[in-house]
């Protein structure tokens, strides 16, 4: 029985029946690699089984203490049922990827059971109609709360789940699972009353840790050694309002090669820095074709991963975050990077002169039963949209192999990140790198930005921006086309 720290609590605390807090992805496969170039979905079944000890989020669920007094705990599911995880589904004819978008989005909006463990895998069949990938390729859905895994961490479910080569055999984990027994109340309020006598030091410590830091960054930006990258509240936007329980999914691919010949736009930009520029644009286009542009830039948050090289497979959240200006005041798709990249190097400045992981155990300082009394208060009672925006958006980029993956025999072709939204909090990209590819996906409210085909458009216009002053032409930007999945290199 392991308990979650408050960051991963938070994810609990924060849910709300509009703002599931799960995470996943939209990953299409070739099943033309697999054993007899098609997939049974009793096969696969079988797969995922014999996949189950290579990562703790698939048995284990949640308990949580009595009246929340304290943080929940994680126990090895003894009622494990893998069908109720494992779902298959078909879209109707032509099987197109507006079709699938539409789809991705519903399943997505919908919370995870809370009382099982928290993940679900929806196999899709009938893309048939989706220009750029191969004929009877099958989508994976993919859904873990966010509570068990951030971006880094899911690497373990990924890894467990694909091989480097479509033949690869049977796998040894290492690992002999046993199911739990759920402890009673009372244990579980005497851990509580013991953690709540133990806070006092928890909280000297993590001060006593953060101090220097924070002494440092004080120091600097009195001595202008150092900057606030962004100087106000983000401004309001049409993205910024309280949550519905509906979804939009939408998402573009972009070679790597060609992100990297962009980032030599600017000295130092990294890819990073490409992916917040061409996000930038596309929403100064998007809004302006709204009529709803703000005259102030808008900002991002983009999380930081705290973990060092032992804590690679842990599980949970150890993440931090920066706050990055998307420079969407700046016509000039150069200059609007390298203003990104000059805000995104302030940001890093400042959160290296504090510590990432000092800003990341920030949260340890309340008692568990307070820490989840306020974030259920924050989001049951509407707080979020009482007062201006923090940043206007988040912008997720998680790494992925460079290397082909296969997941039962079947070869991936692109993969697209879903995650969760906040009150107050609209739109989330996340960028997913993968083979030589770069995808950029968005979960957005419905509500908000109900034209996901649009901004998607911007996106890929954006970034076409960006490409022509790398190959230093004057080329119009490319007509709008159909709708694919994978675009050509």
């Amino acid at each position: 029985m392991q308990q979650l720290s408050a960051m991963d609590a938070s994810f609990v605390y924060l849910e709300t029946p509009t703002t599931p807090m799960h995470i996943g992805s939209l990953a299409i496969y070739d099943p033309s690699t697999a054993p007899n170039g098609k997939w049974r979905f009793k096969e696969v079944l079988a797969f995922i089984e014999s996949r189950l000890d290579g990562a703790r989020a698939f048995r284990q669920k949640l308990v949580r203490v009595p009246l929340d007094l304290d943080h929940p705990y994680w126990i090895e599911d003894p009622d494990f049922d893998l069908e109720y995880h494992v779902r298959h589904i078909a879209l109707p004819e032509p099987g197109d990827w507006r079709q699938l978008c539409i789809l991705t989005a519903r399943l997505h909006a919908r919370p995870l059971d809370l009382t099982r463990p928290l993940w679900e895998f929806h196999i899709i069949e009938g893309l048939d109609d989706i220009e750029g990938i191969p004929k009877g390729s099958i989508a994976l859905l993919s859904k873990v709360h966010h509570a068990a895994i951030d971006g880094v961490s899911g690497v373990e479910i990924t890894t467990a789940l694909h091989d480097l080569e479509p033949d690869a055999g049977p796998r040894d984990f290492g690992v002999t699972w046993k199911p739990g027994s759920k402890p009673t109340d009372a244990e579980l309020l005497a851990r509580a009353h013991i953690n709540a006598l133990r806070q006092p030091f928890t909280m000297l410590d993590v001060l006593a840790r953060g101090v220097p830091g924070l002494s440092k960054a004080a120091s600097g930006l009195l001595a202008r050694d150092l900057k606030l990258p962004v100087t106000s509240l983000a401004p309001d936007t049409v993205l910024n309002k309280k949550i519905s329980a509906h979804r939009v999914f939408d998402g573009v691919l972009f070679a790597l090669d060609d992100i990297k010949a962009v980032r030599a736009l600017v000295e130092g930009a990294t890819v990073n820095d490409v992916v917040l520029a061409t996000i930038g644009g596309a929403l100064r286009a998007y809004l302006a074709g709204r009529d709803a542009l703000p005259s102030e830039n808008l900002t991002a948050m983009a999380p930081i991963s705290v973990r060092t090289a032992d804590e690679k497979s842990a599980a949970g959240n150890q993440v931090s975050a920066m706050v990055v200006d998307l420079g969407t005041t700046i016509a000039d798709p150069v200059e609007r990077l390298g203003h990104v990249h000059r805000k995104t190097q302030e940001s890093k400045e400042l959160t290296n002169a504090v510590g990432a992981r000092t800003l990341a155990r920030m949260s340890e300082l309340m008692p568990g039963a307070l820490f989840g009394l306020g974030a259920r208060l924050y989001t049951r009672t509407g707080l979020a949209n009482a007062h201006a925006p923090a940043v206007n958006c988040g912008v997720t980029n998680v790494p992925g192999p460079p290397m082909p993956l296969y997941f039962a025999g079947a070869k991936l072709v692109a993969q697209y990140g879903t995650v969760p939204l906040f009150d107050g909090t609209g739109l989330v990209n996340v960028a997913y790198s993968y083979n030589g590819m770069l995808t950029i996906s968005f979960t957005a409210d419905r509500d908000a930005l109900p034209d996901p085909q649009n901004y998607a458009d911007a996106l890929r216009e954006s970034f076409a921006a960006l490409k022509r002053a790398a190959d230093g032409s004057a080329a119009p930007a490319p007509k709008k086309r159909k709708r694919k999945a994978v675009e050509a290199a």
